[in-house]
């Protein structure tokens, strides 16, 4: 488990649903604002904000993780994290080499903005990141492990892009040991309902706009 007070499941200006002004630069400041000890950047199916991430987050004396919110081949959200910047980049170029490139349309789907050290805009994912992956739901924990991090089903009592909507169970085959929840007053019934003893939670934010940032921590 992560200690300290946390967020793991912030998308920043790279995820076409996020604002444009949830820069890494932004997102560290406004985490060490509210006090956060502990983030993550963890946007769709890239990794290119992480490096700036990492360097902000160390000014301002935050514990980082590298992300990525990967979409699996059947839709389903994964939460997947790494403690080191290399390992984040290899499996940010791993999930690229599997993912169905469309053409953004940033009219309707948002802007893709890659930003640098000093969190200035130094470009944009040409390719569309929401869409699914080719990746199996049963293939994930061992890519992520293959790279150095650990990883769990995102917001498994959401009704869309979770693991239960979709499939109707908990697979307990997929080696996943862990689970994020987005409404923890529903905590006790999913572990019983779905027989999640034992398994590891967390609950974030899943953010998209600064405001957002920590608001598990308001339920």
């Amino acid at each position: 488990m992560i200690a300290g007070k946390y967020d793991l499941h912030i998308h920043s200006c790279l995820s076409p649903c996020a604002d444009d002004d949830m820069t890494p630069g932004n997102i560290a400041g406004m985490g060490k604002l509210i006090g956060l000890d502990v983030m993550a950047i963890t946007d769709h199916n890239s990794t290119k904000n992480c490096p700036a991430f990492f360097e902000f987050a160390k000014q301002f004396d935050i514990k980082a993780y590298g992300g990525m919110e990967l979409t699996t081949a059947e839709d389903i959200h994964v939460i997947c994290l790494f403690e080191s910047l290399n390992d984040t980049m290899a499996f940010g170029d791993l999930v690229d080499d599997h993912r169905i490139k469309i053409p953004n349309r940033p009219d309707i789907f948002g802007n893709q903005l890659i930003v640098n050290n000093d969190d200035k805009i130094v470009g944009t994912e040409e390719h569309l990141l929401i869409n699914a992956t080719d990746i199996a739901i049963n293939e994930v924990a061992d890519l992520v492990k293959s790279c150095g991090g650990f990883c769990y089903p995102a917001h498994i009592d959401k009704q869309s892009n979770s693991i239960i909507a979709t499939l109707g169970v908990f697979p307990k085959d997929c080696g996943f040991t862990a689970f994020e929840i987005y409404n923890k007053s529903k905590l006790d019934e999913y572990i019983e309902k779905y027989a999640l003893q034992g398994f590891d939670c967390y609950i974030s934010s899943d953010s998209h706009t600064l405001n957002q940032l920590a608001s598990q921590f308001e339920q």
